[in-house]
């Protein structure tokens, strides 16, 4: 893709986010770090140098998110890549005992979240040659992977978050059946040691942003509507 290709990611300053900024900024592209907290986000983009930007973003917030895009649009007049990165995995509880607020909280973030930025984004994607969306989902989202004894997928038995991965893998292959002209795709990082997580994952934080970083690179033939790690294709 072309050295001028604007790329944003959010939930940026840390983890993943973090590290599929520094990569796509490694391209040669302009990158827009998307953060909760501006400090945070000003801070990373400050490590990180080159081509990289802080954009203050509260994805569970629609006046934040409408803020992001204008500024954006100020800024740069389209967008070329978004990366749905922000997430969290909520109370850490058993089923019998989640109630409705706990599963509330965490769609608000890993579903509502991407739906709400990429509503709001969608007219800077369409000045692009080559849209594409990324969103950043988990092995756990996978109904196949979950029900295979043999996956360390099948060893969380949880409500909130396998759940909220669940329902944007749905929404990742409707968008990608509603916007032809876009590479709309779903990226498993794998067990990575991050934040979310304690660092208990046994991979990088590269090897959990490989898949993220290929699909952010999909030509306008590449695949869409697939759900990927950093090893090919993966089960819905």
């Amino acid at each position: 893709m072309s050295e001028n290709t604007i790329a944003l990611v959010t939930g940026a300053n840390k983890g993943l986010g973090r590290e599929t900024v520094r990569r796509l900024a490694a391209l040669g592209w302009t990158v827009l770090l998307g953060a909760r907290d501006p400090g945070r986000g000003a801070a990373a983009a400050a490590e990180l140098g080159g081509r990289v930007e802080v954009l203050p973003i509260d994805v569970t917030s629609d006046e934040s998110v409408a803020a992001a895009a204008k500024e954006v649009e100020e800024r740069h007049g389209r967008l070329d890549v978004l990366v749905n990165n922000a997430g969290i995995t909520g109370p850490r509880v058993a089923p019998r005992e989640t109630g409705a607020d706990a599963m509330r909280e965490v769609f608000e973030t890993n579903v509502f979240g991407p739906v709400r930025v990429t509503r709001a984004f969608l007219p800077l994607l369409d000045r692009s040659a080559a849209p594409r969306i990324v969103m950043v989902s988990s092995g756990v989202g996978s109904l196949t992977l979950t029900a295979d004894p043999a996956r360390v997928e099948s060893r969380i038995v949880a409500l909130t978050y396998p759940s909220s991965k669940s329902a944007l893998n749905m929404i990742t292959t409707q968008y990608a059946r509603a916007l032809p002209r876009f590479r709309v795709n779903a990226a498993d990082p794998g067990y990575t040691a991050t934040d979310l997580n304690g660092h208990s994952g046994y991979q990088t934080v590269t090897e959990g942003t490989d898949a993220i970083v290929e699909l952010a690179q999909v030509g306008p033939d590449g695949p869409t509507g697939s759900y990927r790690d950093r090893s090919g294709v993966i089960p819905w």
